[in-house]
């Protein structure tokens, strides 16, 4: 955040998923959502630990990118919801997930050809607390380490979510390896179903 062939089909594939991520889950404490009393988001300073999902390269929702953009987006999410995510199709309650901002760069050592991410620009956080937020999903933007700021819900990324989201507003279907759970599950939304039935085929 972001097809490949396996002889395992669905089921199998299903089944192998869930075992490593029983694995990924037990190897560490979970982290769920913490907040301070002003109602910012504590920032999840472990998530370089929690299990990684997928890398997006300067990608762009808009028809045209920006100029010069080199950026990677990388996809973490906290351990519990992923090994439910493995068992269920969908995410439970107190989902984190974190994507990573990096700059692109393809100066550096001996690299001739190619990007890779050097320093971190941004975080911002992808949350599911059902108790606390209507709708039970809400937004967080980092500055630096410290408390996130709640995006409001008039920000286009709750819409954009809401209508092209994959699963349970996420963007699972750039997920390589959580994209064949949700299909073997049929937990894809209706919307997600009308954008790939509507997308242009080569």
């Amino acid at each position: 955040m972001f097809g490949w062939k396996s002889g395992l089909g669905l089921a199998g594939l299903a089944a192998a998923a869930v075992a490593l991520g029983v694995g990924a889950a037990a190897q560490g404490p979970d982290t769920a959502p913490a907040y301070t009393a002003k109602g910012e988001m504590e920032f999840p300073s472990d998530y370089r630990t929690w299990v990684y999902l997928s890398t997006g390269y300067n990608m762009s929702y808009r028809a045209a990118a920006m100029p010069g953009m080199s950026q990677f987006d990388n996809v973490f999410v906290n351990p519990a919801a992923y090994a439910a995510f493995l068992k269920t199709g969908t995410w439970p309650d107190k989902t984190v997930m974190v994507l990573e901002v990096r700059q692109g760069d393809q100066r550096g050592s001996i690299n001739r050809a190619g990007q890779f991410q050097t320093q971190r620009l941004g975080v911002e956080v992808h949350v599911k607390d059902v108790g606390r937020f209507p709708g039970g999903w809400a937004f967080f933007d980092f500055a630096g380490e410290g408390p996130g700021q709640l995006l409001p819900p008039s920000q286009p990324c709750y819409a954009c979510h809401a209508a092209h989201a994959a699963v349970d507003t996420t963007f699972v279907q750039f997920y390589p390896t959580l994209k064949p759970i949700a299909a073997a599950m049929a937990t894809f939304s209706a919307n997600y179903l009308a954008d790939e039935a509507a997308a242009p085929r080569d």
